[in-house]
């Protein structure tokens, strides 16, 4: 299958460019597969589709300021970074993960691959400055695509500086500047369970949930599950193979931790449904199930990439925000809901003006 077979039309005006004013006030899409059919409603009625049993799987990753605003010494000249790999173990990690940062020293030299911005004018031995010369940079190596290895050095805690000079990092389709309403994006950039730092990017569709509705869901006989899968630049890098065969998504880390392997094999066995909250968690819970269809407890790194044909084995149902054209997201919906609906159902949410991608609304794919 090709990936230009994968393509929309959306009017620039149904990007959202903000997030709504509550949390859950978001339309929803509700799509039968079985019926290949879908109705409007709000994602507030979530509730009223689950049923007593039925076990939701979210993804507790929390998105760190990846994005850092600074200068070039000694010209003065304005520079961007957006950090996308942690290189300074030796290894390649798509995220700054928590349980990597508690073994390092807070004050060695920090090596980063990022994108950079204007990167043709930023070559190997370029001295960069952020948070007001606190946070010193020194480019060593240039690679594709406007990206660079950085050599990052400071006096004061490294992650601790981060969080204070860095900034949200907007997806580019959120064309207004992070630092005009960048208390606004640093909560609302980041779901209410978001617990484990290490994202590049939130996963959107757990942006809709708020502690009241969790309580409804549990109200009604649900459980709520968490696993962990760090967001990288991967996940959402465009795909440049017209063949989707071609396509790997770049590796992940995740975590499926030993209660909830328990809690989602436990609902299986009983026949209830494992529901996805977001195209991260199904790629966690597929890339976790075994070939005797058990969820196992695992820590690693996965590059699953789900495409037409994929049989699904761990996820029954699935939230997901509206993804671009073209994506490795859009595709993986596809997989799950069949190509023909998704773009029916797509084409629905254009005409009825839905709002779409990061702060848009969503779709529940029953």
């Amino acid at each position: 299958m090709r990936i230009s077979e994968f393509d929309y039309s959306l009017p620039e005006e149904l990007i959202a460019q903000h997030p709504p004013a509550a949390r859950d006030a978001a339309r929803m899409l509700i799509v039968d597969r079985a019926r290949a059919s879908w109705r409007d409603s709000h994602f507030s009625e979530l509730p009223a589709a689950i049923e007593e049993g039925d076990l939701l799987v979210v993804n507790n990753t929390r998105v760190f300021p990846a994005r850092l605003a600074g200068r070039r010494e000694p010209t003065g000249g304005r520079v961007e970074l957006f950090l996308i790999k942690d290189l300074t173990s030796g290894e390649v990690r798509e995220s700054t993960g928590d349980e990597a940062q508690s073994a390092r020293p807070a004050n060695v030299p920090r090596v980063w691959e990022a994108l950079a911005r204007p990167a043709r004018r930023l070559g190997v031995g370029a001295q960069l400055s952020f948070g007001d010369g606190r946070l010193q940079a020194e480019l060593i190596d240039a690679l594709a695509d406007g990206r660079r290895v950085v050599r990052f050095t400071c006096a004061e805690d490294f992650d601790a500086l981060l969080e204070e000079v860095g900034q949200t990092p907007l997806p580019p389709y959120i064309k207004r500047e992070a630092e005009n309403t960048g208390n606004e994006d640093r909560a609302r950039y980041q779901t209410v369970y978001a617990e484990r730092r290490g994202a590049i990017a939130a996963p959107t569709a757990g942006l809709h949930f708020t502690p009241r509705v969790i309580d409804e869901l549990r109200a009604r006989g649900a459980s709520v599950a968490e696993l962990t899968l760090h967001v990288g630049y991967g996940t959402f890098a465009p795909v440049r193979s017209e063949d989707l065969r071609e396509h790997r998504v770049a590796a992940e880390y995740y975590e499926v931790g030993g209660p909830a392997a328990d809690a989602i094999n436990d609902a299986r066995a009983r026949g209830r449904r494992v529901f996805a909250v977001g195209t991260t968690t199904v790629r966690a819970l597929e890339s976790a199930i075994d070939q005797a269809g058990r969820v196992q407890a695992v820590a690693g790194y996965t590059s699953l990439t789900i495409t037409p044909g994929y049989r699904f084995r761990a996820v029954d149902a699935l939230l997901t925000n509206f993804h671009l054209p073209r994506s490795s997201l859009l595709v993986l919906v596809g997989a799950f809901a069949g190509r023909g609906l998704t773009l029916a159902a797509y084409a629905h949410a254009v005409a009825a003006r839905y709002r779409f991608y990061s702060y848009g609304d969503c779709m529940l794919i029953l």
